[in-house]
């Protein structure tokens, strides 16, 4: 086997079943493992592929992503070698491709054991949310926030938040704000992603002037939208994020 892959957090998963050996080609920002990301050749970015580099690796399996990579490089590629297009917007989806890359790489076993792995800390952390409504930003300039019918929106909703954010996918905060009846309905809170948009404390003084009654909390990135093998450590970071 020969494998390239087009997403981050599927390149940590296929470290985690060992494939040291079988995996050739990795983006610019599968940045775990380090060593995978300082010695792998790397294909470009995520929706700016070299393909004459993709070419030269003679792929034999490559995974990409619907949401991560471009359409059109994805017709491309899969006109010309075997492409395994995942598709992630609920934690179903993620434990069905986990799987999946599993049988295609010839990990079946453990694949499977690293789902059940996941499910179980899953269901020992339990609704830790309590009810609590959220607005999850991942853009400045204009604001943009996570709606319903993407990965974060149900890994938070399993641990018991609730979206404040109705609009699926990822619109601007002013189209969510204008939804509601009264200026005065804030979510309890304000994650503030370290990714894409990399925000800090400092991005705190305007978003509390405009959302007064929500607590605002940075939130770690890879922790809520890398789904594979970074989902095992999500229970135990959610527990110390909320334990106050």
């Amino acid at each position: 086997m020969r494998i390239i892959s087009l997403v981050p957090s599927l390149t940590e998963f296929l470290w985690a079943l060992g494939l040291e050996d079988e995996v050739v080609g990795i983006t610019k920002f599968c940045v775990h493992p380090n060593q995978w990301w300082r010695e792998k050749t790397r294909v470009g970015g995520t929706k700016q592929l070299h393909l004459e580099v993709i070419a030269s690796l003679e792929p034999t399996l490559i995974i990409a992503n619907k949401e991560e990579n471009t359409k059109a490089d994805i017709e491309l590629l899969a006109s010309k070698y075997e492409v395994l297009l995942t598709d992630i917007n609920t934690l179903d989806d993620a434990f069905f491709y986990l799987q999946e890359i599993g049988k295609r790489v010839e990990r079946a076993a453990q694949a499977n054991a690293l789902v059940a792995q996941i499910k179980t800390k899953f269901a020992q952390l339990g609704p830790i949310g309590k009810g609590a409504t959220f607005l999850y930003f991942i853009w400045q300039d204009p604001y943009f926030v996570v709606g319903p019918n993407t990965y974060i929106h149900a890994l938070l909703s399993h641990f018991g938040f609730e979206n404040y954010c109705a609009i699926e996918r990822y619109p601007e905060l002013q189209e969510v704000c204008s939804q509601k009846e009264s200026a005065s309905d804030h979510p309890n809170f304000l994650f503030l992603s370290s990714e894409p948009f990399p925000f800090e404390e400092k991005h705190f003084i305007a978003l509390q002037q405009e959302f007064p009654q929500s607590k605002i909390l940075l939130i770690d990135g890879e922790m809520c939208s890398w789904y594979g093998s970074r989902m095992l450590e999500v229970p135990g970071y959610f527990e110390q994020l909320f334990a106050d």
